[in-house]
């Protein structure tokens, strides 16, 4: 086996991606991003605020298209597979949605669900879900009421707010209120009961994701026992 096979998937796409942004990006731009989320790895370590064998809260939130979605309709399908993440703006979450968008088959074929939530708004989240034709519910929680629940929730940096602004990218735009307030990204599964089965954030590094692997085997062992 080929040391490229050896890496997973998000990470190998993570790096082609860091060298894309590093060909487009001023390199002073970079330097606030890098920056950023390295002093978030430091500063958030330990993000979850449930762990495996937990009862989650359940809720309901607003899609792409202003339909509510109840967790529990979904929990009465079978298992649901819940990612938080920070934004449409932000590459690492277009790209590991995009990821979890190629193995929604396998988890549709496991009889479970799978929901992506930020608190950006509606119109946001429609945005993300056409550009990258995602097949599963984008929600928008607002003031993320409900990521408050399941994950840390931090201040984006100013210092990386106004970067982005310089690139054209306008942060606020894509939501209802000037916080600044995101998730930190985590993925966690649960059963049809709606406990907690599987629960893993990377910290507060958001350029480290889950990987789509470890959530089909987290989903494939759990339905094995």
């Amino acid at each position: 086996m080929s040391k490229s096979n050896q890496i997973p998937v998000y990470e190998q796409e993570k790096i082609q991606l860091q060298a894309v942004l590093a060909a487009m990006i001023p390199k002073e731009s970079l330097a606030v991003f890098n920056d950023d989320a390295d002093q978030l790895a430091l500063d958030y370590v330990s993000t979850l605020k449930l762990s495996v064998g937990d009862q989650a809260p359940l809720f309901q939130l607003p899609n792409a298209v202003n339909k509510i979605i109840a967790l529990q309709d979904l929990l009465n399908e079978g298992p649901v597979i819940i990612t938080f993440y920070r934004g449409n703006w932000c590459p690492y979450c277009n790209l590991i949605l995009n990821a979890y968008q190629r193995i929604l088959p396998d988890i549709k074929a496991l009889g479970a669900n799978f929901i992506a939530i930020s608190s950006q708004n509606p119109d946001s989240s429609l945005d993300m879900q056409a550009k990258h034709a995602l097949q599963f519910e984008v929600l928008s929680d607002s003031g993320n009421q409900v990521a408050k629940q399941f994950t840390t929730i931090i201040q984006n940096a100013v210092e990386a707010v106004d970067e982005a602004q310089k690139l054209g990218v306008d942060f606020y735009s894509f939501y209802d209120d000037q916080s600044r307030e995101v998730p930190v990204p985590a993925v966690i599964i649960l059963d049809k009961n709606g406990k907690v089965l599987f629960a893993k954030s990377e910290g507060g590094d958001y350029r480290l994701r889950v990987e789509p692997s470890e959530i089909l085997t987290a989903l494939k062992l759990s339905l094995s026992k």
